[in-house]
């Protein structure tokens, strides 16, 4: 009988919270807790809803319908598995993540030791030897992925669990660089949607995408360990992917927590938790916050080079994996150096066009054996949930389309920033309907399309 046991299911839940921990954890939940003030526990839920929720629903759903991602697009067609692949490793490559690695590592272990003056030329060099190690370690990352996930995030956790419980039994009364005290009021929108604007953070954190792809770490583990029956691979999977949701939601709240206590304004959250570790911890615990951050997000960096070079020289054959290696690197070396705080603002009108049509595509997937051979189902779907998607996403940085932004905010829930719901629901409902010629083809042979 294929029976995992407790300790194995523990160290394949512990290996992928250690792929999903990477940059944007550490950085979110403290901003998120300092603006939110006492609606922190609402804006927290929300946060974990889209980060921790949609990358565990779109791992159900790459295992209940094969093994990857390309699994997942397969159901519309392959070109669009293509299409939809290319654009997650995209996201979660030299785009977004990637480069925020290494702005993070910078921010975090190295800038708050650096003079003002020389912060962009020790930008360039730290992040330039950040994505070299990076580039000639993808070579043979499995050793180092290993004894980093192994040692280093264990520390990383001690460190938060040691910086929550320091807040918590902290004297207000003795003077220190950071002020702490009782939980402030919520600052803008957090006083009004809490629970709808931690929805948007967790779009940051790019976890939700990274599910579709992650989901083969968890099967292949699954399989190592001798389990062949399907349905005890997905059976697995769901548990492990559960657990790992669940470390992730305890470390959050911590993280969220500890911004919330804090009184003294920072640019972002890795500012933040550096200062407040220092305040706290003293100087030997910043640098060990700084160490272990600048290792888990080589980590995560090395696993991503991987995933992404891998899949593109699938793709490309002629080109090799190295050269690939080389140019995201390169790429995401550049990209990095815009800033912390830029990258995030640039990062997230994108997510919020990207997230609803991920999440219609995940949600519809679940009611594949209804919707049969209707493929039209998730192309609509999808296409009105973008539609809606791109007009907040564009509001979100202050560019209006006129009339159409106009007619959007008629929809319910848009001022909420779910406004895609409906239009989702009614594209959905359309591709129901006979005559599409999309849905008159054998769901067997998607590469006619």
């Amino acid at each position: 009988m294929e029976k995992l046991k407790a300790k194995q299911v523990l160290s394949v839940t512990l290996t992928l919270f250690a792929v999903f921990f990477g940059a944007g954890n550490m950085i979110f939940p403290p901003a998120m807790g300092q603006l939110a003030g006492t609606n922190y526990l609402r804006a927290l839920a929300g946060f974990i809803l889209t980060d921790a929720g949609i990358a565990l629903l779109g791992m159900i759903a790459v295992v209940l319908v094969g093994t990857e991602i390309s699994d997942l697009g397969n159901l519309v067609s392959r070109k669009f598995s293509i299409f939809l692949a290319v654009c997650v490793y995209l996201l979660i490559g030299p785009l977004f993540a990637m480069p925020r690695t290494g702005s993070v590592s910078f921010e975090l272990a190295i800038k708050p030791y650096v003079p003002e003056q020389y912060a962009v030329v020790s930008s360039l060099i730290v992040t330039g030897i950040f994505f070299f190690l990076t580039y000639y370690l993808s070579s043979n990352p499995n050793k180092v992925v290993d004894v980093v996930g192994r040692y280093l995030t264990p520390i990383l956790l001690l460190s938060i669990i040691a910086i929550f419980i320091s807040c918590l039994l902290h004297d207000n009364s003795v003077e220190s660089m950071v002020q702490y005290g009782s939980i402030p009021n919520p600052q803008g929108i957090y006083a009004e949607i809490p629970f709808f604007q931690g929805m948007i953070e967790g779009y940051n954190a790019l976890d939700g995408p990274a599910g579709l792809v992650f989901a083969i770490i968890i099967i292949n583990a699954v399989r190592g360990y001798g389990v062949k029956d399907e349905k005890r691979i997905a059976k697995y999977t769901i548990i492990c992917g559960i657990g790992s949701a669940a470390i992730l939601a305890a470390v959050y709240f911590m993280l969220t927590y500890i911004g919330a206590v804090t009184l003294t304004p920072f640019e972002n959250g890795g500012a933040l938790l550096h200062t407040v570790t220092s305040d706290l911890l003293g100087h030997a615990g910043g640098i060990i916050l700084g160490i272990a951050v600048l290792f888990a997000c080589m980590t995560t960096s090395i696993g991503l080079t991987t995933s992404f070079a891998d899949y593109f020289h699938g793709l490309f054959p002629s080109v090799s994996y190295k050269k690939i290696t080389a140019i995201v690197c390169l790429f995401s070396f550049i990209i990095s150096n815009v800033g912390l705080t830029q990258l995030i603002n640039i990062s997230l009108p994108v997510l919020m066009m990207v997230y609803p049509v991920t999440v219609v595509l995940v949600i519809l997937s679940f009611f594949r054996r209804l919707i049969k051979h209707r493929r039209m189902v998730y192309v609509l779907g999808m296409i009105f949930a973008f539609c809606a998607a791109f007009v907040n996403g564009m509001e979100s940085v202050n560019i209006s389309l006129g009339i159409v932004t106009d007619l959007c905010h008629r929809i319910p829930f848009y001022e909420l920033n779910l406004g895609w719901i409906i239009p989702a629901i009614l594209g959905a409902l359309l591709g129901l309907l006979p005559f599409w010629k999309m849905n008159q083809k054998k769901a067997e042979d998607p590469a006619e399309i």
